[in-house]
C-alpha cells in the first residue's frame, strides 16, 4: 500500500491552474488588502509578493504592475526598479532568515516552467545547505517550517525597519 501525504491546500492551486480570465499580478495589487494578498512592498512600477505556493520559506516574487509577458515590453525604468527590488528581496531575506544562497530567475513561457506565462515575474528563493531532502527529491513534497502568515509578518517587520 502506497503512503500518502495529505496537502489539501494544494486543491485551491490546482483548481485555479486553468484559464480563469484574470491575472494575480494585476488583480491582487488592484485590491486594498495587501496582507490578505501577501503583497509585502510596492514601488512605482513593480511590487513584491510572497509566493502562496513556495518552494522554501520566504519564496518571493517581484512583478511589474503592467501586464506583459515580454522583457522587450518593459521600459528601462521598470527594469531598473524590478532589479532593485530583487536586490532588496535578497537583503530582506538575508536579514530575516540568513540563507546560505539564493535561486533567482524568470520562467518565460510554459515550456520554461512559467505557471503564469503572460505576466513576467522574478522568483527570489532563499536556499540553505541541506534544504533538499528525501521529501523533496523522492516524495516530490516540500516541507515548510513556517506558515505564510508568519513568514509575511517576519519579512514585513524587516522591511518596515529599513
Amino acid at each position: 500500500m502506497a503512503e500518502r501525504i495529505w496537502a489539501p491546500w494544494r486543491l485551491e492551486y490546482i483548481e485555479k491552474a486553468g484559464p480563469e480570465g484574470g491575472c494575480i499580478f494585476v488583480d491582487l495589487p488592484a485590491q486594498s488588502d495587501d496582507r490578505k494578498n501577501l503583497i509585502l512592498h510596492r514601488r512605482e512600477h513593480a511590487f513584491v509578493i510572497l509566493n502562496a505556493y513556495p518552494y522554501t520559506n520566504g519564496h518571493l516574487m517581484v512583478a511589474p504592475f503592467r501586464h506583459t509577458g515580454s522583457l522587450e515590453d518593459l521600459s528601462d525604468a521598470e527594469l531598473l526598479e524590478i532589479n532593485q527590488l530583487v536586490r532588496d528581496c535578497v537583503r530582506w531575506l538575508t536579514l530575516a532568515y540568513g540563507p546560505q544562497g539564493f535561486n533567482i530567475g524568470v520562467n518565460m513561457g510554459r515550456s520554461a516552467g512559467a505557471g503564469i506565462e503572460d505576466h513576467l515575474h522574478w522568483h527570489v528563493v532563499p536556499r540553505w545547505n541541506g534544504d533538499t531532502n528525501f521529501m523533496t527529491t523522492v516524495g516530490e513534497t516540500r516541507v515548510l517550517a513556517q506558515s505564510l502568515e508568519d513568514t509575511y509578518d517576519r519579512l514585513l517587520g524587516v522591511i518596515e525597519r529599513e
